[in-house]
C-alpha cells in the first residue's frame, strides 16, 4: 500500500526577543526549500508576524538577574511544564530550541524522557566555552546536533564532550550591507559626530547602567565638544530608556524602528555600548566602541568564580584579542568610560586599531557563505524522517545524531 504524503511538522521554542528572531528568519528559510512545512511554537512578535502563533506572550520569560529569576522561578517552572505538554501533544517531526538554555533546554530534557522519538536540535550553541563546561556533554542525552552562531563553538563542544555541532554563522552577517556606510568607514569621520549607545535588551541592564552611562556623556562632552546621541532600542523597552535617558546631560534620540537603527549605525562615529551580542553587531558594522557592565554583587561572585575567558566582550570573543575596551563593575565608571571614548570620536591610532582589527570580521564569521538562517535550515531539513516511506511509530527512540 503506497503510504500517504503527510506535511511535515516542526515546533520551535525561543525563550526571548534574539531568539523569536532566529526562529521567524528559520522559518523563512525552511518554508523557501520546503513550503508545505507546518510551524507551530514558543516564540515572540517576529514569529506571529510569519503565521506562527505563540503558545503564550513570550514576554513572561524575559527576565535578567538571579534574583528576578528566584521571583519568577514558579511562573517560569509552569510555562516550562506547559510547552513540554504542548510538543508531545504536538508530536513534531522535530523540535527546534532557540537558546535561553535555562528555559529551553528544561523543556527539552521533559520531551526527550516522554517522547524519545522526537529528534531536538539546539539553535545557538550555549556560552559552554566561557561557564559550566559540564554542560556540554550532560547535554548528549536530550540534544541530538547543535548548531553554532559563533566560529569557534564547534571546537570548543567537541572538546568538551557535547553533541556534533556546525558553525552555521550569525543572523547579524545577514544585515552588514545595512550597517556599513556605502561611502566607506572613511565617512563616518565627516559631518556631525553621532555616538550611538546601547544600554541594554532588557529592562534590568537599561535601568542599572543608564546612570553611569548618561554621566560619561557628560564628560565626554565636556572633552571632545558636541556630538548627537541616538539610543536604539524595541517598542517594549521604550518607555523605560525614555524615563532613563530624561536625566542624561546630554539630549538623546530614542529610536525602535529598525530602518532608523540601520541608519544610525551607518552614520555612527563611536558608541558606547553594555557587554554582549550588541559588541559584535557594532564591530560588523565596523563602529569603534567602549563596553562596560553592572551585575549584583551576588552576581559578580558567582561569574568571578565559575566564568573562565579572557574578556566578557563577545566581540574581543570572536577576533581573538582585547580590542574593545571593556570596563565592568567597579571599574565601570563615567571616567573611565568618556576616557576611553574621547580617542574614538576622531582620527587617532587606537580608532584605527579597532577599525582595522574588526575588518577581519568577515573572514572570521564567514560572510559571503550562505546565509545562516539557510545553512541552518538545510541541517533541520537533513534531520527530518522521509515522509512518505515509514510511520511515525517506527522510527527508531533513544537519542539520535542529526
Amino acid at each position: 500500500m503506497t503510504a500517504v504524503a503527510r506535511k511535515p511538522q516542526v515546533y520551535l521554542v525561543a525563550g526571548e526577543d534574539s531568539g523569536d528572531r532566529l526562529g521567524a528568519a528559520l522559518i523563512r528559510a525552511l518554508r523557501r526549500a520546503r513550503p508545505d512545512i507546518e510551524f507551530s511554537a514558543v516564540g515572540g512578535s517576529h514569529m506571529i508576524d510569519e503565521g506562527v502563533p505563540s503558545l503564550f506572550p513570550l514576554g513572561e520569560l524575559a527576565i535578567i538577574g538571579f534574583a528576578a529569576i528566584a521571583r519568577s522561578l514558579p511562573a517560569i517552572l509552569k510555562r516550562i511544564t506547559q510547552t513540554a505538554d504542548a510538543v508531545v501533544a504536538a508530536k513534531p517531526d522535530l523540535l527546534v530550541i532557540i537558546d535561553s538554555p535555562e528555559f529551553t533546554h528544561r523543556v527539552a530534557r521533559k520531551v526527550r524522557a516522554r517522547a524519545p522519538e522526537i529528534p531536538i536540535i539546539d539553535y545557538v550553541c550555549p556560552s559552554v566555552w566561557a561557564w559550566r563546561p559540564w554542560r556540554a556533554r550532560s547535554m548528549r542525552a536530550y540534544v541530538d546536533h547543535v548548531l553554532a552562531l559563533l566560529p569557534f563553538e564547534p571546537e570548543a563542544m567537541a572538546r568538551l564532550g557535547g553533541p556534533p555541532t556546525d558553525f552555521v554563522g550569525h543572523p547579524l552577517g545577514e544585515q552588514v550591507s545595512e550597517l556599513r556606510p556605502e561611502a566607506g568607514p572613511a565617512s563616518r569621520l565627516t559631518g556631525q559626530p553621532l555616538l550611538l549607545v546601547l544600554p541594554g535588551s532588557r529592562s534590568g541592564e537599561v535601568r542599572r547602567l543608564a546612570d553611569v552611562f548618561g554621566a560619561a556623556l557628560g564628560q565626554l562632552a565636556a572633552r571632545v565638544g558636541p556630538f548627537e546621541v541616538t539610543v536604539p532600542t524595541v517598542p517594549r523597552l521604550e518607555a523605560v530608556v525614555r524615563e532613563s535617558v530624561a536625566r542624561w546631560p546630554v539630549p538623546a534620540r530614542i529610536v525602535t524602528e529598525i530602518g532608523d537603527k540601520h541608519a544610525a549605525f551607518r552614520r555612527a562615529r563611536a558608541a558606547l555600548t553594555k557587554s554582549g551580542t550588541s559588541t559584535l553587531e557594532l564591530a560588523l558594522a565596523g563602529v569603534p566602541m567602549v563596553a562596560g557592565y553592572r551585575v549584583s554583587r551576588l552576581e559578580e561572585w558567582v561569574a568571578r568564580l565559575m566564568i573562565k575567558v579572557p574578556s566578557a566582550i563577545l566581540a574581543n570573543l570572536v577576533l581573538g584579542e582585547n580590542v574593545v575596551p571593556e570596563f565592568l563593575q567597579q571599574d565601570c565608571t563615567p571616567e573611565r568610560l568618556a576616557g576611553a571614548l574621547a580617542p574614538l570620536m576622531s582620527d587617532t591610532p587606537e580608532r584605527r586599531r579597532q577599525v582595522e582589527a574588526c575588518a577581519g570580521l568577515d573572514r572570521i564569521m564567514g560572510l559571503g557563505q550562505g546565509a545562516p538562517s539557510d545553512r541552518a535550515a538545510a541541517i533541520i531539513l537533513a534531520a527530518l524522517p522521509e515522509f512518505n516511506l515509514e510511520p511515525r511509530e517506527k522510527v527508531a527512540s533513544g537519542p539520535r545524531t542529526a
